[in-house]
């Protein structure tokens, strides 16, 4: 065998090798693509279910978004560039915000990365978006006049954004928590702003209320 007909056998072989390392890559990739796909489904469908109080529904969601998180990581870990992909970390942080959000309504311990299982940069934009739910909930209790709890989870809206303030890293390693920082800054100056707005409205109504119940009273004594 020449020279050429050598480094031809080879390449030829290297090349196969690349292939068939390449095609077993792809299938994991494409398995982890629809785990990713289906994690963000499980998750947003759990916090549904925690806006409207349907909580038994949302542990079970959640449970199922768990055991999607943990195939996944098993299978994106077998390649680290996979595992580190913007639509891994992007899914798991939608189950850390799942996570958070149900357990901040029902006034349950919060998980931490640790118990999650994902990774301190992934928890903390996970983190930083469950405010924009928290947001949501609020406006909600507003509609009901129950502003003390509003207020509750709106002193967590902002004890998060100083929080997340003090991550003073590059975005090369946060993955970005300078722009979902800049985003809760913005939710919680308008949450506060509707919760004030909304509360001094409160205290007029019930100050026109009584007003009005002591009108009538007189109006009754004098009647009599």
């Amino acid at each position: 065998m020449n020279y050429v007909q050598e480094v031809l056998e080879n390449l030829r072989r290297y090349v196969e090798e690349a292939r068939e390392a390449l095609s077993a890559k792809n299938e994991v990739r494409e398995k982890a693509l629809a785990d990713a796909r289906e994690l963000i489904k499980r998750c947003a469908l759990s916090i549904r279910a925690c806006h409207r109080e349907e909580w038994e529904n949302a542990s079970s969601l959640l449970g199922e978004a768990s055991e999607i998180a943990s195939r996944l990581k098993a299978l994106a870990g077998l390649y680290p560039d996979l595992y580190y992909s913007g639509y891994t970390q992007d899914s798991l942080k939608e189950f850390v915000e799942a996570s958070l959000v149900r357990s901040l309504l029902l006034r349950e311990a919060i998980p931490g990365p640790k118990e999650l299982g994902v990774e301190p940069d992934t928890y903390l934009r996970g983190l930083g978006e469950a405010m924009g739910e928290l947001r949501r909930h609020i406006l909600d209790l507003i509609r009901k006049d129950e502003f003390t709890r509003a207020e509750e989870l709106l002193t967590v809206m902002e004890e998060v954004h100083a929080l997340l303030m003090t991550m003073d890293f590059p975005d090369a390693l946060t993955g970005g928590l300078r722009h979902t920082g800049d985003m809760v800054r913005g939710v919680v100056e308008r949450t506060r702003s509707d919760f004030t707005a909304a509360y001094e409205n409160y205290l007029l109504r019930k100050s026109l209320e009584k007003a009005k119940d002591e009108w009538l009273k007189r109006a009754s004594d004098k009647g009599q």
